[in-house]
């Protein structure tokens, strides 16, 4: 298949791009390199991919609303996965107006250019952050998310509900994706498990927010890149047993859905820390701090319905997935 793929000097998107072309798919891959985090990592992940005859690299920024149309109507993709957005919780609180940009004037550029151009499947990422509030775990996309507690939750929010209305509207079948907490080789550097590996290594102290309380549901990017490949080939199919009368927030009478990717198996932040001491052979020094604002304590995926809809479920190991990071960071960065 001929596939648009944003986001691909990104972690994920770089990952999927990467397995898309291994399978024999042609691959747009859209990104405008910014500098959030160190380009040079950014970079190092296109070169794994630019020279394959089958990825075309486009260097455009999906908020611009000519650009993107142009790109659509250039390369006339039969499906897109759309994995470009402005990340971070702690960071929208910092800089709000990035998230709007990215998040919600690039998606509306995205559902703009698959419906003016016959697009048969958008598959999108929202994300775990989606669940605020909520404290019934684990998490299911059968829940009420109207309690989002940072801006960026808010932003992924909104693109359900966008994706929604086009699939209403115009019959355009959407699958938003709610990845819980993506770590694996190629991660980003604001992430926990990269500026932990990075400041133990260099014998550096570390902040560890909600004294290490903190439980998240860790899953390795293998896992999530699995997920989105398997959703990305059954197009979504409206649900027609879906009532006004019960609306389930996770399927509509429209061609709409919802998944949780995650590993179905939180694990204690200080237990995290614990399994990278252990691989790099380092005891870590914890600067223990309170829980930082637009946080969540936990996070517990549902993932009954990947089950039953795409016979998928996460199955890396916490253990296994820190273990490739390290070994890929040593690697990189010559540690």
């Amino acid at each position: 298949m001929k596939i648009l793929v944003t986001g691909t000097a990104g972690f994920i998107g770089s990952q999927l791009a990467h397995r898309l072309l291994e399978r024999g798919d042609e691959v747009i891959g859209v990104d405008n390199v910014n500098d959030y985090y160190d380009v040079t990592l950014k970079e190092a992940r296109l070169a794994r991919l630019t020279g394959n005859p089958n990825f075309t690299e486009v260097r455009q920024d999906i908020a611009d609303r000519t650009v993107m149309a142009e790109i659509f109507a250039k390369h006339r993709p039969e499906r897109v996965v759309h994995l470009a957005a402005q990340a971070g919780v702690r960071y929208s609180l910092e800089n709000p107006n990035a998230y709007v940009d990215a998040n919600l004037v690039g998606f509306m550029n995205i559902l703009e250019g698959c419906r003016h151009n016959n697009v048969k499947h958008l598959v999108y990422a929202s994300s775990s952050s989606v669940y605020g509030a909520n404290e019934a775990m684990p998490f299911s996309v059968h829940d009420n998310v109207d309690h989002p507690l940072s801006l960026y939750a808010a932003s992924k929010k909104a693109n359900e509900l966008m994706a929604h209305t086009y699939s209403h509207l115009y019959g355009l079948p959407t699958t938003g994706l709610r990845f819980f907490t993506v770590y694996g080789p190629w991660g980003r550097p604001d992430m926990a498990l990269f500026i932990f590996t990075k400041k133990i290594l260099a014998g550096e102290p570390i902040d560890v927010f909600n004294h290490g309380n903190h439980k998240r549901d860790f899953t390795y990017i293998d896992d999530i890149v699995e997920g989105v490949v398997r959703t990305l080939d059954q197009v979504a199919q409206p649900n027609e047993e879906w009532s006004g009368a019960a609306p389930d927030p996770g399927t509509s009478k429209a061609p709409y859905r919802i998944y949780n990717i995650g590993s179905n198996n939180p694990v204690e932040l200080s237990r995290f820390i614990e399994i990278i001491e252990q691989r790099t052979g380092k005891k870590a020094q914890k600067n223990l701090l309170p829980m930082q604002p637009g946080d969540v304590p936990a996070t517990y995926a549902n993932v009954d319905n990947l089950i039953s809809d795409v016979g998928y479920k996460p199955s890396t190991s916490v253990e296994e997935g820190i273990a490739n990071f390290i070994d890929w960071y040593r690697e990189f960065y010559q540690v």
